[in-house]
C-alpha cells in the first residue's frame, strides 16, 4: 500500500533548512533539510512516533499533530489542508472529465466572447471546452488537449511561454492542489507516468510535492501571429460534481495586448468568412 503521508512529510522536510526554524546551520549533515529528530522535537512529538509516521507504520495522526508538523514545515494553508487530506483520505469520483460534463449553457456563453479566450478544464488539466479565440491563442487549448503534456513535452512551449520555468512549477503545484489525496486515480497515474518518462524536469517538480492552487495570475505569451501578449487569467471553480474549472484570459483596456487580441479576433473573422464562402 502506498505511503502517501510519509512521502509528503519526507519531501517537505527536505525543503526546510535548519536556519529556517531557528537551528544553527552548518556542521556535517548527511540529510537534505531537517533531520527527523529535529522535526519531531520542534513539533513536540517523540522521534519514534514521527519515524513511524514517515515510514507508514502509523497512518492515523491526530489533527493536532498534523497542525504541529505543518507549522514546523512552514506549510501554506492549502498545503496544510493537503496534509490533512493525506492523513484522512476520501474517495471522490474519477479526476478526469469529459466534454459532456460541461454545461451547454456555459459553452454558449463563452462562445459569445470574441476577444476573450476561455476554456474549461478538469482536475487533470484536460481541456473539455474552449471558444474560438482560445484555440487561436494556442492549440494548447483545443478540446482533448492536456495542458501539462503540452507544456512539458512540446519544446516549442519554451519559446511560446517566456516564463516557462515558473509556468511548469506552478502547473505541477496546481495539479497536486486539485487532486487532493486521490493519488491512486488511474488517469492521474497514467498522466504522471507519461510526463515522468518524457520530462526529467517534471519528475523533479513532482517529487517536491509543492501545493499551490492557481486562481488568478498574469500569463505572458510570444504569439507567432500577433507578438507578445500579457493576459490576466482568472480561474473559477464550477459548482459541478466533476470538479471543473472555467479559465478566462482578459487584457487591460487600451493596451498593446488588447489591440493584439482584437487583431487575432479579426483574423479569425477573415478565416470564418472565407470558409463560409467556400
Amino acid at each position: 500500500m502506498p505511503n502517501r503521508l510519509g512521502e509528503y512529510l519526507r519531501a517537505r522536510r527536505e525543503q526546510v533548512h535548519p536556519e529556517d526554524v531557528g537551528l544553527p546551520p552548518g556542521g556535517r549533515r548527511r540529510v537534505q533539510g531537517l533531520r527527523r529528530e529535529e522535526l519531531a522535537l520542534l513539533a513536540g512529538i517523540s522521534s519514534d512516533y514521527y519515524i513511524r509516521l514517515e515510514q507508514g507504520r502509523d497512518q492515523h495522526p491526530s489533527d493536532q499533530v498534523l497542525d504541529a508538523l505543518a507549522k514546523v514545515l512552514q506549510l501554506s494553508p492549502d498545503a496544510t489542508t493537503h496534509l490533512h487530506q493525506l492523513a484522512h483520505p476520501t474517495h471522490p469520483r474519477g479526476l478526469a472529465g469529459t466534454p459532456n460534463d460541461v454545461p451547454p449553457s456555459l459553452i454558449r456563453l463563452i462562445n459569445t466572447w470574441p476577444t476573450t479566450p476561455a476554456y474549461v478544464q478538469d482536475r487533470l488539466l484536460n481541456i473539455l471546452a474552449s471558444n474560438p479565440i482560445a484555440t487561436a491563442l494556442s492549440p494548447d487549448y483545443t478540446i482533448g488537449s492536456n495542458l501539462l503534456l503540452k507544456v512539458f513535452l512540446d519544446p516549442a512551449e519554451q519559446t511560446f511561454r517566456p516564463e516557462w520555468p515558473e509556468v511548469t512549477a506552478n502547473g505541477v503545484a496546481a495539479l497536486r492542489a486539485q487532486i487532493g489525496s486521490n493519488l491512486d486515480d488511474p488517469d492521474l497515474l497514467a498522466l504522471v507516468d507519461k510526463l515522468s518518462t518524457g520530462s526529467p524536469h517534471f519528475r523533479t517538480l513532482w517529487n517536491r510535492h509543492d501545493i499551490s492552487p492557481r486562481l488568478s495570475t498574469t500569463n505572458r505569451f510570444n504569439h507567432p501571429a500577433v507578438g507578445p501578449l500579457s493576459l490576466r487569467a482568472e480561474k473559477l471553480r464550477l459548482s459541478t460534481p466533476e470538479g471543473l474549472t472555467l479559465c478566462i484570459f482578459h487584457a487591460d483596456d487600451h493596451t498593446p495586448t488588447a489591440e493584439a487580441m482584437a487583431d487575432l479576433a479579426a483574423q479569425l473573422d477573415v478565416i470564418a468568412a472565407g470558409t463560409a464562402r467556400g
